[in-house]
């Protein structure tokens, strides 16, 4: 085997199987075909596929395990907690493909938990929204919205989906203070069905509420499985 003929199928081995990670099409936790199998797919050394491989280890796509083979990774997100960004933001910067869909959309009044949590009137009109933020395919993310419909009249009109809440909000409604809260939980039956884990598997929630100079905007939860996502903050010293 020549050299260029060696760099040409390195080249070509690696789009392959970078391209079926990225698309979805080998989700994680997929196992990479062996390097025998490669090699006989391929036509090519050994040698060959095992560099392929170390490249997509380093590049944190695949996960290789000693005597079981190498499996596809399960990217990990990270958003900045002092920053308000869509879901769509996080799964894209992940090189997959996003999607989502809503399970819930209801207009109700605020009941006593509402008012705790959103700092709205009691009885005052309410939406509620649930949806799965999807990430190549797979559950990413669970989003339970709370939306003031006395703050924000228009979500009542809003086609969510085609949009999703937290994207929709971001574009049409300025907002003027936002407050962050960070817990872990296990998960419980409904986390599990929605994100596709076992139930009490470790579940990373962030809790926002926001606000306008109107008044109370929105309150929104969201829950990740914890092995998918990070959060990250950057500050300076007080002076």
């Amino acid at each position: 085997m020549t050299k260029s003929r060696d760099e040409t199928l390195h080249q070509r081995i690696l789009n392959d199987i970078e391209g079926r990670i990225v698309s979805g099409e080998w989700p994680p936790g997929h196992r990479i075909p062996f390097e025998l199998e490669l090699t006989k797919q391929y036509d090519c050394s050994r040698m060959t596929v095992n560099k392929v491989l170390t490249q997509l280890a380093k590049a944190g796509l695949i996960e290789r395990r000693r005597k079981s083979g190498s499996f596809v990774t399960r990217p990990q997100a990270q958003s900045a907690v002092l920053e308000i960004h869509d879901i769509k933001t996080e799964v894209q910067s992940l090189g997959l493909p996003y999607a989502f869909t809503l399970s819930k959309r209801v207009e109700r009044r605020a009941k006593a938990d509402d008012v705790r949590r959103l700092e709205v009137e009691q009885a005052s009109p309410m939406l509620e929204a649930t949806c799965v933020h999807l990430a190549g395919g797979r559950p990413f993310c669970l989003e339970e919205r709370l939306i003031s419909l006395a703050t924000v009249p228009e979500a009542a009109a809003a086609d969510f989906s085609v949009i999703a809440p937290g994207a929709w909000l971001i574009e049409q409604i300025p907002w003027s203070a936002a407050e962050h809260r960070i817990h872990a939980i296990a998960a419980g039956t409904d986390e599990a069905a929605a994100l596709d884990i076992p139930r009490n598997t470790a579940c990373l929630v962030v809790e926002r509420r926001t606000w306008s100079n109107t008044g109370p905007v929105t309150h929104v939860r969201f829950t990740y499985p914890g092995d998918r996502h990070a959060l990250v903050a950057r500050f300076t010293p007080a002076s």
